[in-house]
């Protein structure tokens, strides 16, 4: 890592400062990605630790909501996209409900 990198880490004194000079700015594409890739990764924990509370197994949500065990494990490693409609399956099997803001 260059020095100047670094310093300007080292120099931060928030989490958003550590942002800005890792990915850059809200509104660059690195940042935006950065973002995305954040969200994904929190959606697929979230699934995870719910349908682990629920007490199933992939397999078992995947039969419940009408898909394949090997999706269900793609989406909670963050390997695969998933679709509105089915995320509000997903968690209707789950026993919860998807609420969504728009900002």
């Amino acid at each position: 890592m260059e020095k100047s990198k670094k310093d300007a880490l080292m120099n931060c004194g928030s989490l958003d400062e550590l942002l800005n000079v890792e990915f850059g700015n809200v509104g660059t594409a690195t940042r935006d990605e950065f973002d995305r890739e954040t969200e994904a990764f929190c959606l697929a924990r979230t699934l995870k630790e719910e349908r682990k509370r629920a007490g199933l197994t992939q397999e078992e949500l995947a039969n419940k909501i009408g898909t394949k065990k090997t999706y269900i494990s793609r989406l909670e490693n963050g390997k695969a996209d998933i679709q509105l409609s089915t995320l509000f399956r997903i968690f209707e099997g789950l026993g919860k409900r998807v609420s969504l803001t728009i900002l």
